[in-house]
């Protein structure tokens, strides 16, 4: 039996701390799927293949248009010593009309009694470098959604943040709807943002009504990231050139 791909119809809140601060709002499209098993597509959407949606596994698990998908998952959490032989979700937006860009995409790993333990933050900037967080409790036991778990900063994302501080993130997986909060905390600055939908099978009806709604996908995402550094700019908020990046894929 096929698996089913699941459309987050969500909303976005990116708010600045300290002495520059600036807020938005955004709704926002994902989807949900397991990249391991066969899934049940419409029409409009393709698996490893071009649509006016899909999802390929070449974006994602690894470096940009390089992933290895869940196989490079499997390889994380088998290096990092986590038995967590369950289910394996992706959470990301597609591509649009073949482009795709995803400042964060998350891998939700579950063990033998399908409980989520472990979350992959999956981070890309828009230099074209991409850095992963590996979220888990040290005992390895489930994710609830009162649970915070935190990450240290190590990967430049936006130019406008220094290198320093630390993440915490939380999440709230159910079968109807998802919500993620990613606080950042960097002295008396950082920002909160967060990740909020309903959760509902994907269908054309549904890819036909986002992509009126919010034309060229990720284009748009990136126009509107764009948009946003140039009010930050426009506020005074300091250019930080970007350093090179991690020279490790994934950490903790």
């Amino acid at each position: 039996m096929s698996a089913r791909v699941d459309h987050i119809q969500g909303e976005t809140f990116h708010g600045r701390r300290g002495a520059i601060e600036n807020a938005f709002r955004y709704t926002i499209d994902y989807v949900m799927l397991e990249p391991e098993q066969e899934v049940k597509t419409p029409a409009l959407f393709g698996r490893n293949r071009g649509n006016l949606t899909s999802l390929q596994d070449s974006d994602h698990g690894g470096p940009p248009k390089e992933g290895r998908g869940a196989i490079w998952v499997r390889e994380v959490l088998a290096a990092h010593h986590l038995d967590l032989p369950g289910r394996v979700i992706l959470l990301a937006q597609p591509r649009v009309l073949g482009h795709v860009f995803n400042p964060v995409s998350f891998w939700l790993c579950h063990d033998a009694e399908d409980r989520m333990c472990a979350v992959i933050a999956e981070v890309s900037n828009t230099f074209g470098d991409r850095h992963s967080y590996l979220c888990h409790h040290d005992d390895l036991r489930e994710i609830s959604r009162e649970d915070t778990l935190q990450a240290t900063k190590i990967f430049h994302v936006s130019p406008f943040q220094q290198i320093e501080g630390g993440y915490t993130f939380r999440f709230d997986i159910r079968d109807d709807k998802i919500g993620i909060w990613i606080d950042y905390s960097a002295g008396n600055g950082g920002l909160i943002a967060t990740l909020v939908g309903k959760r509902v099978p994907l269908t054309n009806a549904g890819i036909l009504k986002a992509c009126l709604r919010r034309p060229f996908g990720s284009r748009r995402v990136l126009g509107l990231i764009h948009w946003q550094a140039l009010k930050l700019w426009a506020k005074g908020a300091r250019y930080n050139v970007r350093p090179e990046p991690p020279t490790h894929d994934v950490s903790k």
